[in-house]
């Protein structure tokens, strides 16, 4: 058995704990610091790190050239670049609507992609 400990960040609240994590290739067998919710955070980071995703993508018709948008759920750390690649190629048309759905299911994780604001069509 190869235990291996190491400190995280915890970033669930503004307090930013460090975590002492001890585990045994991907089983968390023992967390020190932090309170329940940063144990949670250290489990899901070491196993299945996820970030939420901010982003534009092109606009046509709009009053500015890009439209921010955002995922609906935190998205796997090692596929941002991917999906960074995939926005960069999307155009949409005005008028946009406040969290319109712009992108189901993106790359296959379930995961959707929202519109950060609204923009009229202009004429």
């Amino acid at each position: 058995m190869t235990r291996l400990s190491e400190k995280v960040i915890c970033v669930t609240c503004p307090k930013g704990c460090t975590l002492v994590v001890t585990r045994d290739g991907e089983t968390v067998i023992n967390v020190e610091n932090g309170c329940k919710r940063g144990h949670t955070y250290a489990q899901q980071e070491l196993v299945d790190p996820r970030r939420m995703v901010a982003s534009s993508v092109r606009l046509k018709g709009g009053l500015h050239p890009l439209l921010p948008v955002y995922t609906s759920a935190p998205f796997p750390k090692p596929r941002i670049p991917e999906l960074l690649s995939l926005l960069r190629k999307v155009e949409i048309s005005t008028p946009v609507s406040l969290d319109q759905l712009v992108l189901e299911n993106v790359l296959d994780t379930g995961i959707n992609i929202h519109a950060s604001r609204e923009m009229k069509k202009v004429i």
